[in-house]
């Protein structure tokens, strides 16, 4: 029997400030909106010192343009495929769901989708080669998976599979597993595997994106590609450690089933990226 005194009860509160009065229906402000406003600002602030130092020219106006295309990106993206990847069912019987966020529910792979469309779009409109765009905004994305994850711990959400590691942490809400809704909770140590995925989706990869990006010269493409697929397998190691929020798709989860998409996309991007940089036989 685990004896539960040795582990730490979470007890954190998803709320930054509480407001008691609840001004224009606002409850207060919640770290996971932090979250999202720390990882737009950083991407901001990432792209300002690109153009400082000329490794991606930028003017505050397309700045502007690009960050807007990627906040709507991964607010719409993420909302959208939440709904579609993971709530299909309640979608079909309430299409508008999709607009009630204030019940939560946000999908990293429907993001990229929702940032993939934004930088078509942006490219379209400045006319400029959408892979090395690709591999300026991926730099950024770390920064904003790192921050999510870190207020998916906070919330107490998503958490990780049952352990006895002296680091698991006991989440006094966490189901006994995805199907438990109707049934009793269980209050059992786990995994804290957001603070894992934080460190693999957000450090682990900011750290190589931004290696890449300042120290080496791939050629257009290459580090959009080797992204998605550094994304992937860090997504599916990660989720060795997550309690499953969704039914299994063919044995995997579906954190693991949708990043071999993503795998796959990445080897086909570093491909056309390789294929674009050989110099043509006669």
């Amino acid at each position: 029997m685990i004896e539960q005194s040795q582990y730490w009860v979470h007890d954190l509160s998803p709320f930054l400030i509480r407001f008691p009065e609840n001004p224009l229906g606002l409850d207060g402000i919640r770290y996971y909106g932090l979250a999202y406003l720390l990882g737009f600002l950083g991407a901001w602030l990432l792209l300002k010192l690109y153009d400082t130092k000329g490794k991606f020219t930028i003017d505050a106006d397309a700045r502007a343009t690009l960050m807007t295309a990627i906040i709507m990106g991964v607010l719409l993206g993420g909302r959208v495929g939440y709904m579609l990847l993971y709530d299909l069912s309640a979608f079909l019987a309430n299409p508008l769901l999709v607009v009630r966020v204030d019940q939560g529910g946000m999908a990293s792979h429907g993001g990229f989708v929702g940032v993939l469309l934004a930088l078509v779009w942006f490219a379209r409109k400045h006319k400029c080669g959408l892979l090395p765009l690709g591999d300026v905004v991926v730099t950024l994305a770390p920064l904003g998976l790192m921050f999510g994850r870190i207020a998916n711990f906070i919330n107490g959400e998503l958490w990780g599979r049952v352990s006895t590691v002296s680091w698991a942490v006991i989440f006094p809400d966490s189901p006994k597993n995805y199907n438990a809704v109707l049934q009793s909770y269980g209050p059992e140590p786990r995994h804290p595997s957001q603070l894992y995925e934080a460190a693999l989706e957000g450090g682990l990869m900011l750290a190589y994106v931004q290696w890449r990006f300042w120290c080496t010269r791939p050629p257009a493409g290459q580090l959009a590609g080797e992204f998605l697929v550094g994304y992937g397998i860090v997504r599916i190691l990660g989720e060795l450690f997550r309690e499953p929020d969704a039914a299994l798709m063919l044995g995997l989860s579906r954190g693991q089933f949708y990043s071999v998409f993503m795998i796959l996309a990445g080897a086909l991007t570093i491909w056309i990226a390789h294929k674009r940089s050989s110099p043509l036989k006669g």
